[in-house]
């Protein structure tokens, strides 16, 4: 297993890329087919490398947005303003192109469907996208295992994946958005960024003993990592995944 985990970091390989969908307003899945792809487990990611006619390169780490066992290797690629890597993916990649990627990659960032401890999930942005992965291996999994989201977007057309959240919300799944620079007419959901009061009213609670994942920014990441450890939850249950 060891080995085959190195072998996987260390071999770049072909994608062909099965759709590209739009997944918010400046987000898009990819949907790739990969020859030999060995599985994943939900919360790893894989390297994406691009090469330039002249030769230059540039790479970036994307986690994977679909659970194991789906037929395609999904990413969520959210699209940054002069992001050289981003924009191509977003705007320029087509059905039937093809990229190099390795993978996948990470052992610590993954949830395993046998454990029995409520999980919850703390996103900021584009951080929610392995959390999609998770959520739909519980679903596939049959898992009886409590979950709860709280995710933080800018505005309602920024939340993604926001079709298969309303699906794991009807499937019992708690899910909390926060929108925090604008909130559409009649809005249900929280405003503003999340806060030590957020934290308190939408995480599960310590004596609980959830098992807790947060990724998005950096900047958001430590500040619900110090709230949850200030709210008495064990730092070492809590796993964070950072970007930015």
């Amino acid at each position: 297993m060891a080995g085959t985990a190195v072998r996987r970091r260390l071999t770049w390989r072909l994608a062909t890329v099965a759709a590209v969908t739009a997944e918010a307003r400046t987000a898009r899945r990819l949907s790739l087919r990969i020859d030999g792809w060995e599985g994943h487990l939900p919360g790893q990611h894989v390297d994406v490398r691009l090469t330039a006619p002249d030769g230059y390169q540039a790479q970036r780490s994307y986690s994977i947005a679909s659970a194991p066992g789906s037929t395609t290797v999904d990413l969520v690629v959210q699209r940054i303003d002069d992001g050289e890597v981003s924009s191509y993916l977003t705007e320029e990649l087509r059905a039937g192109d093809e990229l190099e990627l390795r993978g996948p990659i990470g052992g610590y960032f993954v949830w395993h469907a046998d454990l029995d401890a409520p999980l919850q999930l703390v996103a900021g942005g584009s951080g929610v996208a392995p959390f999609l992965a998770m959520l739909d291996h519980h679903a596939a999994t049959g898992s009886g295992v409590p979950v709860r989201l709280l995710y933080s977007a800018r505005s309602l057309d920024d939340v993604l994946g926001r079709e298969r959240l309303e699906q794991h919300a009807g499937r019992g799944v708690g899910v909390t958005i926060a929108l925090t620079r604008t909130q559409p007419p009649g809005w249900a959901g929280l405003g503003g960024r999340v806060t030590p009061e957020t934290l308190r009213d939408h995480v599960w609670p310590p004596d609980a003993e959830p098992r807790i994942f947060v990724c998005g920014p950096t900047t958001f990441v430590e500040a619900v990592a110090d709230g949850l450890v200030a709210a008495g939850h064990h730092a070492t249950a809590i796993r964070i995944e950072r970007f930015g």
